[in-house]
């Protein structure tokens, strides 16, 4: 079977264990089916995800023109804490940032290598939690825009790790750990405009993902720089397939190329 189309990072249905699907313009793969199979990749061409054209991707699937226009590439996306639509001022696109900004958000600790502080929307969980591949979860506060949930994260990360080691949790070096306790130890830093909305009752999520084998050693695949690439599939985690031979891609980062995807029978 052959596949062809932009990749966008793969979509995702909390199951035991976790369904992943490509989705392309015409067609879509429910990837766990290609467990155990060979398949192979070629990289064909650009399609930014904003203009659509054929030009090399900068970042997030984006141009480099596109990248600086775009209200989905600003800088609060990754800095919370910038987050403005709270004071109806306006960073690209004020209509966007109202929608996006102002509704719910998490504040979370998940733990995919080490335990990290994030932050998402309210509808994005579990979503946030399976693309960062982690294992285990919880909430700390629900507030109601993404401004209060920026600021919360900065406080806590003085005190916890706000990034994922992905060489480990591509190899599963993990460690369960009580959240519960770590969320109610770090408490007494939320700032005092979020306190009212800490969630205390609450229990951690568990996840587990469509792994056959995790590699000992890994090797990225560029697209870019090996524009073909074939290897049986051993797993999904967080947004990266993982090949029999420690071959490790990352789909998320490869947003707005345009792939084919041959799967031998």
């Amino acid at each position: 079977m052959q596949y062809q189309g932009v990749l966008t990072k793969m979509q995702t249905e909390l199951d035991k264990p976790i369904q992943y699907y490509l989705v392309f313009e015409n067609d879509f793969i429910h990837v766990n089916q290609l467990l155990d199979k060979e398949i192979r990749i070629e990289f064909l061409k650009y399609q930014c995800l904003a203009c659509g054209k054929n030009k090399k991707i900068y970042r997030q699937g984006f141009c480099y023109d596109d990248f600086y226009k775009v209200p989905q590439a600003a800088d609060w996306i990754m800095r919370p804490e910038l987050s403005k639509a709270h004071l109806d001022e306006e960073d690209r696109d004020l209509d966007y940032e109202k929608k996006v900004q102002l509704q719910p958000h998490i504040v979370y600790l998940a733990n995919s290598s080490n335990i990290k502080v994030g932050v998402t929307r309210k509808t994005q969980v579990p979503t946030r939690w399976i693309d960062q591949g982690a294992h285990e979860a919880i909430e700390i506060v629900e507030v109601p825009n993404r401004y209060l949930a920026g600021i919360t994260e900065v406080a806590l990360k003085e005190h916890i790790a706000d990034k994922t080691n992905w060489r480990k949790m591509l190899k599963n070096e993990i460690e369960d750990e009580d959240l519960v306790a770590q969320r109610d130890a770090l408490k007494q830093y939320i700032p005092e405009d979020a306190l009212e909305y800490y969630i205390a009752s609450n229990s951690e999520t568990n996840i587990e993902f469509p792994v056959l084998q995790y590699p000992t050693k890994l090797k990225s695949l560029n697209l870019e720089k090996t524009p073909e690439y074939q290897g049986k599939l051993k797993g999904i985690k967080g947004q990266y397939l993982l090949f029999e031979d420690g071959t490790v891609f990352n789909v998320r980062n490869s947003e707005g190329y345009v792939v084919s995807i041959t799967v031998s029978a």
